[in-house]
């Protein structure tokens, strides 16, 4: 026999689902405000080119999923900075300056309706010196009002250690359409991958000190130096993909978005607590 006692509605935690007084009553509340932000590229022959958004989006799902009421889930920002990928059809690349602007005009109006909390997850690793510059900006346009931090979704610190537990290749074989990135699509959606097409293009420049490989979770040869460079794609790659795809597993995958999804939920209750001091102009 049915119950006729009515289940308690669950909270709404998706931005876009949200009418604007509930909007209102979660900044009020002091929810953190995630902001995915990703691109569409070129992942090999074996990925689809809405992998760094489908991955992002997926992370920040499962996190907000696990703390709704202490969270929103802000429509992700899809379109990134890839005119290094621009080689590889279906690439779409947005300036730097123009996402710079767009991303910070979303925090900014995050801001403006009383989120001072605000964490841009970000899918892709070019997008990333630009999602700093934009989690910077937001605190100084907002005159201190709003703190913002941005993270990529695989530099989550329990990804990192799950990671370091179940990785079969080696330093280099998880940077693009690789054995991390294929394998959570293959947790996600795997009628949509072709482990067939899946191959290992670590690809090292015969260099000392400019890094020979870069890698998504053990980043930089130890013995190079750090700095920050991107050639064209093509250059270095021929089917687009950096690091080892064919060590990819369903099984990993599901791992490491797990690992993802608690390592979110667990960011954001940090960055809800947070206490900032009052700004002292020492004038």
């Amino acid at each position: 026999m049915a119950s006729s006692a009515h289940s308690t509605p669950s909270v709404k935690y998706r931005y876009g689902e949200m009418t604007w007084p509930e909007i209102r009553e979660a900044a009020a509340a002091g929810r953190v405000a995630i902001l995915p932000v990703a691109t569409i590229e070129d992942h090999g022959y074996h990925l689809p080119v809405d992998t760094d958004v489908l991955l992002c989006t997926t992370v920040c799902e499962r996190g907000a999923a696990l703390i709704p009421d202490e969270c929103v889930l802000v429509p992700p920002v899809i379109h990134g900075y890839s005119p290094h990928h621009m080689d590889f059809p279906g690439t779409l690349s947005i300036d730097g300056h123009t996402f710079i602007k767009y991303v910070l005009d979303i925090t900014k109006s995050l801001a403006h309706h009383g989120f001072t909390r605000i964490l841009i997850v970000n899918g892709h690793g070019s997008n990333t010196p630009f999602c700093e510059i934009i989690a910077r900006l937001t605190v100084i346009e907002t005159a201190g009002n709003a703190i913002a931090m941005a993270v990529n979704h695989w530099g989550l610190n329990t990804v990192r250690e799950v990671v370091e537990q179940i990785r079969e290749s080696a330093p280099g074989g998880m940077s693009h359409a690789c054995e991390l990135e294929t394998s959570m699509y293959l947790a996600i959606k795997p009628e949509l991958v072709d482990m067939s097409k899946a191959v290992a293009e670590v690809n090292p420049y015969p260099t000392t000190s400019i890094p020979a490989w870069t890698d998504l979770v053990a980043g930089r040869p130890p013995t190079s130096s750090a700095v920050a460079w991107m050639p064209y794609w093509s250059t270095f790659s021929q089917s687009g993909v950096r690091g080892d795809a064919t060590l990819a597993t369903r099984e990993k995958g599901e791992q490491i978005l797990a690992a993802a999804a608690e390592g979110l939920a667990a960011l954001v209750r940090e960055l809800r607590q947070l206490e900032v001091g009052p700004r002292v102009d020492h004038h």
